[in-house]
C-alpha cells in the first residue's frame, strides 16, 4: 500500500533526458514524471504539453536552446490536465492549440482539476506562485488540422477518446513520429480517473495504424524502433482492459467499489505494481472503471475534497 496520499511524498528529483527521437524532433522525459516534447522546423518550434508550471515549463526551455534558437511559434496541449498546461505562458508562443472538447473540459472542470492535482502531486506544482491563471486555447479545432513549420508539416488529430475525451496527438508525416500524450505510458502507469476505458483500446488501434517509427509518450521513456513503439501501446492497451475488466466483472457481480479495488489489485499488481505513480493511480482508476462499467459515461469531476474521501475509503488511509 502507499503511504501518504497519491504522490504527495514523493519528493524526490528526477532526472531529465532530452533525446532526439528523429530528425529535429525531441522528447523530454523525466523518470516517470510528465513528458514535454519539441518538433523543431524550418521557421520555429511547437513544444508538446508546457508542464504544471511556468518554472517546470523554464526546463524544456533550457533544452529547446540547446538545439535550436528558433522561436517556440506553438504550444500543443494534448489534454486539459493541470500537469500539462499551467506552464504555457513561459514559452510566450504566439498560439495555444487544443481539441474544441479540451477547451469545453478546461472551462467546466479546469479549476477543480488544478485543486485536485496540487493536492496530489506538490512536487509538480513547485514555483506555483508564477502560474497566472487556467490555461486557455487560442485555437481550437475539431477532428484535424496541419501546423506548418515552413515546409514540415504537423498533423493534429483526435484519433478518439482514451485518457480524456479531448485527447489529440501530433503526427510528424516526413519522419513518421507520433506524439502520443497520456494515451501511451511506457512502464508508467495510466492514470484513467478522467478515462474513457471502453473506447481507449480503439483509439490505441488508430495509432497503430500508423506504424510510427518513434513515440513521445506521455510518461515513461522516449520510445524508438517499431519493435519498443507495438511494445508500449501493447502494454498500455493491457494495462487500461485488465482495469475495465476487472470493474465489469466486479459490478456484474454486485461487489462494492472496495471489494472491486481488491479484485483489481488481484488482477493488475502482479503485472504493473513496479509501474511509476502505480499506487497514486490505482484508486482514481478504480474508481473511474467501475463508474463506467456502472454505467456513468462522463467521468464525475474530481475535486480536492472528493479526492481525498475517496483515498481514504479505498486505501484506509
Amino acid at each position: 500500500m502507499a503511504k501518504g496520499f497519491a504522490s504527495s511524498t514523493d519528493m524526490a528529483e528526477k532526472t531529465i533526458t532530452f533525446s532526439e527521437i528523429g530528425p529535429d524532433l525531441y522528447a523530454f522525459t523525466a523518470e516517470g514524471d510528465p513528458n514535454s516534447a519539441v518538433i523543431v522546423g524550418d521557421d520555429g518550434c511547437i513544444v508538446f504539453d508546457a508542464q504544471a508550471t511556468p518554472a517546470l515549463a523554464g526546463k524544456v526551455i533550457e533544452r529547446v536552446r540547446t538545439v535550436t534558437d528558433k522561436p517556440i511559434k506553438y504550444v500543443v496541449l494534448s489534454h486539459y490536465h493541470a500537469v500539462r498546461v499551467l506552464g504555457a505562458s513561459a514559452f510566450q508562443a504566439q498560439g495555444i492549440v487544443s481539441s474544441l472538447e479540451t477547451q469545453r473540459l478546461i472551462e467546466e472542470r479546469g479549476q477543480q482539476d488544478w485543486d485536485s492535482e496540487f493536492g496530489r502531486f506538490p512536487r509538480l506544482f513547485q514555483g506555483s506562485e508564477s502560474i497566472p491563471g487556467l490555461t486557455w486555447p487560442t485555437l481550437a479545432f475539431e477532428g484535424e488540422m496541419s501546423i506548418y513549420l515552413g515546409k514540415r508539416e504537423v498533423r493534429l488529430m483526435q484519433l478518439g477518446a482514451g485518457h480524456t475525451s479531448g485527447d489529440i496527438v501530433a503526427w510528424v508525416p516526413d519522419a513518421e513520429v507520433m506524439f502520443s500524450g497520456d494515451l501511451i505510458e511506457y512502464h508508467s502507469a495510466c492514470y484513467c480517473g478522467d478515462a474513457w476505458l471502453r473506447e481507449w483500446p480503439g483509439t490505441l488501434d488508430e495509432i497503430r495504424s500508423f506504424n510510427p517509427k518513434a513515440i513521445a509518450p506521455g510518461r515513461g521513456d522516449a520510445l524508438k524502433g517499431l519493435d519498443t513503439t507495438r511494445e508500449a501501446m501493447a502494454m498500455t492497451r493491457d494495462f487500461v482492459t485488465s482495469l475495465y475488466g476487472a470493474a465489469e466483472l466486479s459490478v456484474a457481480k454486485g461487489r462494492t467499489l472496495k471489494e472491486t479495488m481488491a479484485a483489481t489489485r488481484e488482477v493488475m499488481d502482479k503485472k504493473f505494481a513496479s509501474f511509476a505513480i502505480y499506487e497514486h493511480c490505482l484508486p482514481f482508476n478504480v474508481s473511474r472503471a467501475y463508474d463506467e462499467a456502472s454505467g456513468i459515461e462522463d467521468p464525475v469531476i474530481w475535486t480536492d475534497k472528493r479526492d481525498r474521501e475517496m483515498w481514504a475509503a479505498l486505501q484506509g488511509e
